[in-house]
């Protein structure tokens, strides 16, 4: 057979699609590595994730899940030591320095915890917005309207001429969201921007999050331990051990003739080994442990504890659907 021959036969058959080839974030088996004197710490273990462009998702997970560490490799502060990271066109593991600064100035945008970190504390809050307008090169003459125009978006633009210390800790939030918006980014990160605020507080910080994804269309990625946030955006992926664990889906549904409610269905997640990470709750309730045993059934999965019997008749015994 000729090699025309070979190349035309290859160029017919089917190729698997690419793991996320439409979504803007990708992350496909991401591993994270820490040395620490003689210890390796895995903070991501082969996590999965994709994100859409225009969504806003919140990340949660216990403290050392790796949500924050996540955080960190989209943003272009860490990079991953294996496994695929893509950013709209960025491969983050193949970025040399130059393209890093790049990616961290015109791609992401960041706000981080604490307050102090967001924001410059000899400037106001329009010098602050300015500031990365001008490393970015752009125009003198336009720094100004676009710094008015984000802190106004955020609802702080009563708060352009004061400095940090003249703010609440909620003005310096927002004020720090219009920086991270000043370039334009495709992506908005947060970890956790409400963390050292009060309830009201937080909600205004959160509500200016919303604001920025409905009305820049920018995709927002919050890291967040309060459920209060978590459960008002339509999708929450939880961390578990270095990798997802579970999804949470939030819908809009009619509950009566003239009024919706809010649905969350809760989803396990499943990698592309097909593993799924059981909850505690559900292995310790049944006692599954080490080993388990499946059965395919007509419209679900079986998982069995170990010594559990296999008919199906003993429903509720040492087993779960899937």
């Amino acid at each position: 057979m000729s090699q025309s021959t070979l190349e035309a036969l290859g160029s017919r058959a089917p190729r698997a699609a690419e793991f996320g080839r439409d979504a803007l974030i990708v992350c496909d088996n991401l591993v994270r590595i820490y040395q620490t004197g003689s210890i390796e710490v895995q903070a991501l273990q082969g996590l999965d994730l994709l994100v859409d462009a225009g969504e806003m998702v919140a990340v949660v997970g216990a403290s050392g899940s790796g949500k924050s560490t996540l955080l960190a490799v989209l943003s272009g502060i860490d990079a991953p030591t294996a496994g695929r990271v893509r950013v709209g066109r960025w491969d983050l593991m193949a970025m040399s320095a130059s393209d890093r600064v790049e990616y961290r100035r015109s791609m992401v945008g960041f706000v981080w915890q604490q307050t102090s970190r967001n924001l410059v504390p000899y400037l106001t809050a329009a010098q602050n917005v300015v500031q990365p307008l001008a490393f970015a090169g752009r125009p003198r003459r336009t720094r100004a309207a676009r710094a008015a125009e984000l802190l106004d978006v955020v609802g702080v633009g009563y708060c352009a001429n004061r400095l940090p210390r003249e703010m609440s800790g909620g003005e310096q939030q927002r004020a720090a969201i219009a920086v991270a918006l000043a370039n334009g980014p495709r992506v908005v990160l947060a970890d956790e921007p409400t963390g050292e605020l009060d309830t009201a507080t937080s909600q205004e910080v959160f509500d200016a999050l919303r604001t920025v994804n409905r009305e820049t269309g920018a995709t927002v990625v919050v890291v967040t331990h309060d459920p209060a946030v978590s459960g008002q955006v339509e999708r929450t992926v939880a961390i578990r051990d270095g990798r997802t664990s579970s999804e949470v889906l939030r819908r809009r549904a009619e509950a009566h003739e003239d009024a919706s409610e809010i649905v969350a269905e809760e989803y396990a997640v499943m990698d592309r080994a097909g593993r799924v990470q059981v909850p505690r709750e559900y292995r310790e309730a049944l006692a599954l442990t080490r080993r388990v045993r499946l059965a395919l059934e007509a419209d679900h999965v079986s998982v069995w504890s170990d010594g559990a019997g296999g008919s199906t008749s003993h429903a509720g015994e040492g087993r779960r659907h899937a």
